[in-house]
């Protein structure tokens, strides 16, 4: 019983990381875009100096990207791991599941029935 309780706690932690990476992700594609967007219109202004931000910039942002993708990784490694968790428990449990899933459409429909 108590690993169930611990996989149910992992699930709830994984899924709550994963909204909140799955916003910073989106968040920070939109800077980045907005930031390749200025390098691209400050390209045709001159200057050594310039040149040289314009390369960092790049640089980071290059970085930035890659970063990303590592992330978007994780969080699809992390999806991955607790549907198997949710599969492997409903496999084990099939009676736990059907009771818990029909405790759960009582709640629903008596609440939608006091409306």
């Amino acid at each position: 019983m108590k690993a169930i309780e611990f996989d149910k706690e992992i699930s709830r932690n994984l899924l709550s990381d994963e909204v909140t990476k799955e916003q910073l992700i989106a968040d920070v594609m939109v800077v980045v875009a907005d930031a390749e967007a200025l390098l691209m219109a400050s390209a045709n202004q001159g200057g050594e100096k310039l040149a040289e931000v314009r390369a960092r910039a790049g640089e980071s942002l290059n970085a930035v990207k890659a970063k990303i993708a590592a992330t978007q990784t994780q969080i699809v490694a992390k999806t991955k791991t607790v549907s198997d968790m949710t599969d492997a428990y409903v496999h084990s449990n099939p009676w736990s599941a059907i009771g818990a899933s029909a405790g759960i459409g009582l709640i629903i429909g008596l609440l939608i029935g006091r409306r």
